[in-house]
């Protein structure tokens, strides 16, 4: 009688167990059916094309468009530096006496009318309207930059969303093989070979992968956002999946680059023309030592009775506080032209660094990927089929099975890594060198295939 007890005891535990696991089971079903119900959504949203949002920033950004408007403002102060004062003209009237308006009757009564120009000294103008034109230069050169830094920009958070979605991408197809983990697991358990823990092991993976999946969709939703602040949009406008790019060739050395950025980068133009201006101020400084002319010509209109009477006289300012003002002025352009050399010299080494930086990047990139692609993820792939046909046959354990296709999920979400910071490095190396690369229709996609 107690054995019959104990035996009914046990059909109920197992049935209770039996039922957990599927009830367990279908949530997993319903969470599969979830997953490829958004994967429809995507397929069918609106894609996103890379050149056409890098069209749309460069159109709608709105801080590329307050560089150019400013570098556009710059260009009008050109003529302004470069063109003579306002000429001033005077009129007035001069009586005699106090108690009556003596206009015609006294010699000194007159009506006076005056027009003068004043003329800086020779050379004085012509630097004027240099440092001006350089500091538009500068400007324009800084606007150019500018533009290629949000290129890069859209680059990396469009190449940023891409990773995002091919993580799920990635969790949906592995969800796949967890679900033969879990198939296998219940088989066992049914038959008596494995314990219930081996099942719930299985799927709390699962689970934890879907937690993975919504933390990568509310990334998306962050990344979205940044894009469409970028391009010029409203935070909230809708943006598709991004389409996958072909892999990007690039051959080009470290001496190319350097020399590329030397000749062709804007930052290091534009803090060029500032030291050109620099050393215009210096001039234009030496030259407040020269004095000013100011001509004014003067008409005394009396009346018919006296004849009129005119003057032309020139004035000119004496420069006596030299020592406290001109020289002064001079010394402040000589340390101004001083300050712009060292960043001028501070820029290239700052580019230099980062053309460094970020070839090593792109450069250890092709490699990794190199060995997850062809070694690494095909090696693991192979081993965990053959775990898991070890796990059916009784002769590995569950754990075995799931921490190789945890290996499996870990190497291809580090090969898109790898493709994303290497796209990311080059776009980067673009804006600072303004050189673009080529493109060319190359595989760069991983497939559990390539183990089979």
């Amino acid at each position: 009688m107690w054995t019959q007890g104990k035996d009914r005891t046990q059909m109920s535990e197992h049935r209770s167990q039996t039922k957990t696991i599927k009830l367990i089971s279908k949530k997993s079903v319903f969470c599969l059916l979830s997953s490829v119900f958004f994967t429809f959504n995507v397929a069918f949203a609106e894609e996103l094309n890379l050149q056409q949002l890098t069209a749309e920033a460069l159109k709608n950004n709105p801080e590329i468009l307050a560089a150019e408007s400013r570098a556009n403002a710059s260009r009008f102060r050109i003529p302004q530096a470069q063109s003579l004062p306002d000429p001033m003209f005077m009129f007035g009237y001069q009586n005699e006496g106090w108690r009556r308006y003596t206009y015609g009757e006294m010699q000194g009564a007159q009506w006076m009318f005056s027009a003068s120009q004043m003329f800086p000294f020779p050379g004085k103008l012509s630097l004027k309207g240099e440092m001006t034109s350089r500091d538009a230069e500068s400007l324009k050169a800084s606007s150019a930059s500018i533009r290629l830094k949000t290129i890069a920009r859209v680059k990396e958070l469009y190449y940023e969303l891409l990773l995002a979605y091919k993580n799920i991408d990635l969790i949906k197809d592995r969800t796949i093989l967890f679900s033969r983990i879990e198939d296998a697991a219940l088989s066992r358990y049914s038959t008596g070979m494995a314990p219930q823990q081996e099942v719930l092991m299985a799927q709390t993976e699962k689970y934890m992968l879907r937690e993975k999946e919504e933390m990568f969709k509310q990334k998306i939703q962050s990344i979205e956002a940044m894009l469409n602040t970028t391009i010029g949009r409203d935070v909230n406008s809708p943006l598709g999946r991004p389409v996958e790019p072909s892999l990007t060739v690039f051959n080009r050395s470290m001496d190319e680059l350097l020399k590329a950025a030397h000749e062709n980068s804007p930052e290091i133009k534009s803090r060029e023309k500032m030291a050109e201006s620099a050393e215009t101020k210096v001039q234009m400084a030496k030259k407040e030592y020269y004095p000013d002319f100011t001509i004014a010509a003067s008409l005394f209109k009396r009346s018919r009775e006296f004849e009129d009477m005119w003057s032309l006289t020139t004035t000119i300012n004496i420069p006596i506080f030299y020592r406290t003002k001109q020289r002064q002025a001079v010394h402040e352009a000589e340390a101004s032209l001083s300050e712009a050399r060292n960043e001028k010299e501070a820029i290239r080494l700052m580019i230099a660094s980062a053309i460094r930086d970020n070839y090593s990047m792109l450069r250890t990139a092709e490699k990794l990927m190199e060995l997850y692609k062809n070694g690494l993820i095909p090696k693991t792939y192979q081993d965990f089929e053959a775990a898991l046909s070890g796990y059916v046959t009784g002769r590995v354990e569950a754990i075995t099975v799931i921490s190789r296709l945890k290996s499996l999920i870990e190497l291809e979400t580090l090969y898109w890594n790898q493709f994303v910071e290497r796209e990311k490095a080059i776009a980067r190396v673009e804006a600072i060198t303004a050189v673009s690369p080529v493109r060319k229709g190359l595989s760069n996609g991983v497939s559990s295939q390539e183990g089979k």
